[in-house]
C-alpha cells in the first residue's frame, strides 16, 4: 500500500479516495455474503447483503458529487493507496457466523473507518478536504449507530458457541 499524502490531497482526490473506500467495502461484504450463503448461514449472509447496498449507495452518492464538481476528469488516486480502510478484515470472519457475529464484524469495520478519518483529519491542509473528511467521519458514527440498533433487536444469545457444532476437518 502506498502512503496517502493527506496534506496534498485536493477535493477531487479526497472524493476519489472515499469512493474507492466504499467500493472496497461493498466488494468485501459481497464476498462475505456469498461465503455465508455457501455455508448456509443465511442470517449473516442477509445482513452482509444489506451492508453491500449501504456501501454502494454511499459510494454512488460520492461519485455523483464528484461528477457534479469535477466531471469525468481522471483520478490520481488508485486502490493501491488504501487497503481495508472500511472493508471487514478476512481474519474476523468464520465459516459459520451468527447474525450477532456478522453485526460485530460490521461494527468493527465502521469503527476502523471512523478511526481512519480521525487520523487523516490531523494531516489535511485543504479546507474542502477537511470538511469532506469531517462529514465522512460523522457518517461513520451514524453507520455504527445503525449497526448497534440492529444489535439491540437481537434475542439474547445462546450460551453455546456455534463453533461447537461445526464439523471437524476431514482427511482426504
Amino acid at each position: 500500500m502506498k502512503d496517502i499524502e493527506f496534506a496534498t490531497l485536493n477535493l477531487q482526490d479526497a472524493l476519489d479516495l472515499a469512493i474507492l473506500i466504499e467500493k472496497e467495502a461493498a466488494e468485501r461484504y459481497e464476498e462475505l455474503a456469498d461465503q455465508m450463503s455457501t455455508h448456509h448461514t443465511d442470517e449473516a449472509a442477509k445482513f452482509f447483503r444489506v451492508m453491500v447496498v449501504n456501501e454502494l449507495k454511499h459510494g454512488n452518492e460520492l461519485a455523483a458529487r464528484r461528477k457534479q464538481l469535477f466531471g469525468d476528469g481522471p483520478s490520481r488516486v488508485d486502490g493501491a493507496m488504501m487497503s481495508e480502510i472500511e472493508a471487514p478484515e478476512y481474519e474476523k470472519v468464520r465459516v459459520f457466523m451468527s447474525i450477532e457475529d456478522a453485526l460485530n464484524v460490521a461494527l468493527e469495520a465502521e469503527k476502523k473507518a471512523y478511526n481512519f478519518f480521525v487520523s487523516a483529519i490531523e494531516h489535511v491542509e485543504n479546507a474542502d478536504v477537511l470538511k469532506l473528511f469531517q462529514e465522512l467521519r460523522q457518517e461513520e458514527i451514524e453507520h455504527q449507530e445503525m449497526v448497534k440498533s440492529e444489535m439491540k433487536k437481537l434475542p439474547p444469545r445462546d450460551k453455546a458457541d456455534i463453533e461447537d457444532y461445526a464439523d471437524e476437518p476431514v482427511g482426504q
